[in-house]
């Protein structure tokens, strides 16, 4: 991540924005797809990829509005009279008047609605809301993020089983949903009594214990490291694309898809609300724009070419496997009869979510750690707290947990489901409509009819009401579909 004192220009904050949106969340999108059929999910993740681009622009205006609150309580106390001072400013003028001192004292107050300061989505949520609110974005804001955690510890641990226990692949007869909890009863070769569930469990262990401990370090991403994942992950996904592409052409059509199918929308709904998240790490995203005033022209930009992505990714991968796994990686299975180097391709692809999320966990566990901190410890006072409770029992809360969770099942379209469609909806459609309603009333109060010129487009209240009745819907859509599937 930049820091707050570095810039980028407009395409290279497109760029960044759209690498660190796409992530390995794309990977479930396939599978979903061809569960939900291949027409209503192209128009469901179209709709989801507006609704998310609203509730984006309700963050930014929220940022703004933060930044315009804070800078107003310092002013009040201060105890400086800015109204009399814009007045004072005209008076010059002989036609001044009440309308004309009011006029310009909006105008004076409109320079405090800015980007310039970072604002954490924590620190907005503790000036609008209230207890129970704050409290309800902490919580949302921690499962979402072990949730994250399980799904790495999980994703990671099937890839390594799949490259582990190869010795039983036979081409296309391999290609089977690791999600069937039959297949893990197997063994993992032939002539070992060894199952693949118990291979699946050490390997999250062996990677718990060799990541793990670098959460208990104050880490960083470095320049190096983004640029290394960011590569790694842009080859497997055009690897990908090509190859499906090939498979469509030289083998024809393999999979065969309905065009509507209801009882897979939990899944996608999961899926894709989890593929658009950025919302808990916008204030950090825009920080480093050069342009801000762009910005949300810029992110607009972004979300129509990463619709577009998933749209690829999804529809090449439905259309080329008659069966998909809940992973796409995994349907990159090394033939038998494989070359040297499509077999190089293949373990690529197999280990792609290995070397990119092992990267990323430590500093999930970071930002999970923090928000613990900053909801139960005074952040201002940490080093007055003893060394066991600031540098290993929060770690050790932030990190044991989703790895107990992803030992326990190895179910990727479940936890994808529950991630993204409770705590991701709530993230993504809930906090942001009603901090905008909060954030609005609030700087209405302080600031008057002030023009905030980082205002959502999606200014009417029927907006944060689509918005709220459509997070409404979809966790409601979810929830029968976990009970009747």
């Amino acid at each position: 991540m930049p820091t707050s004192e570095s810039t980028y220009s407009s395409w290279v904050g497109i760029i960044y924005v759209f690498n660190l949106i796409v992530g390995t969340g794309a990977l479930t999108l396939p599978s979903a797809f061809a569960k939900a059929g291949w027409l209503l999910s192209t128009i469901l993740l179209i709709l989801l990829a507006f609704v998310s681009f609203i509730t984006v622009t309700f963050i930014i205006e929220c940022i703004a509005c933060a930044n315009a609150t804070v800078q107003w309580t310092m002013i009040q106390s201060h105890k400086i009279d800015e109204e009399s001072e814009a007045i004072d400013s005209t008076s010059d003028l002989e036609d001044t008047n009440e309308h004309t001192a009011i006029i310009q004292s909006n105008r004076s107050r409109s320079k405090y609605y800015s980007l310039n300061e970072k604002m954490d989505l924590g620190h907005i949520a503790n000036l609008y809301f209230n207890k129970w609110g704050i409290i309800l974005f902490y919580l949302s804001l921690c499962i979402y993020l072990y949730g994250d955690l399980a799904i790495y510890a999980a994703a990671i641990g099937k890839s390594l089983t799949d490259v582990i226990c190869t010795s039983n692949v036979t081409g296309e007869s391999s290609l089977q949903l690791w999600s069937a909890i039959d297949k893990f009863d197997d063994n993992c070769w032939i002539n070992s009594d060894l199952k693949k569930i118990d291979v699946y469990r050490i390997s999250v262990a062996a990677f718990s214990c060799l990541v793990s401990p670098f959460a208990y370090f104050n880490v960083q991403k470095t320049k190096y490291i983004q640029i290394l994942t960011t590569t790694m992950r842009w080859c497997a996904f055009i690897i990908m694309v090509t190859l499906a592409c090939v498979r469509i052409q030289t083998k024809g059509q393999q999979g065969f898809p309905h065009m509507v199918e209801f009882s897979g929308l939990a899944a996608l709904l999961g899926a894709s609300v989890y593929s658009f998240m950025c919302h808990h790490s916008l204030p950090n995203l825009i920080a480093p724009f050069a342009e801000k005033q762009q910005v949300v022209r810029q992110l607009g930009l972004d979300y129509i070419f990463i619709c577009l992505f998933y749209l690829l990714l999804a529809l090449t991968g439905t259309f080329a496997f008659k069966e998909l796994y809940d992973l796409y990686t995994l349907n990159f299975v090394p033939a038998a009869d494989s070359g040297i180097f499509m077999k190089i391709i293949m373990y690529y692809l197999s280990l792609f979510p290995v070397f990119t999320l092992s990267t990323s966990f430590p500093i999930i566990a970071l930002t999970l750690q923090n928000n613990l901190k900053t909801r139960f410890l005074d952040v201002n006072a940490i080093e007055h707290y003893n060394f066991v409770l600031r540098r290993l029992t929060f770690p050790t809360i932030a990190v044991v947990p989703p790895v107990i969770v992803a030992m326990y099942t190895h179910n990727l379209d479940a936890l994808v489901k529950f991630t993204g469609a409770y705590a991701g909806a709530c993230i993504q459609y809930f906090i942001p409509a009603f901090l905008v309603l909060y954030a609005r009333k609030r700087c209405q109060r302080d600031l008057g009819n002030s023009f905030n010129r980082f205002a959502s487009m999606f200014r009417g209240i029927y907006w944060v009401m689509f918005v709220i009745g459509w997070g409404i819907g979809c966790i409601i859509f979810v929830t029968i579909n976990f009970f009747t599937n």
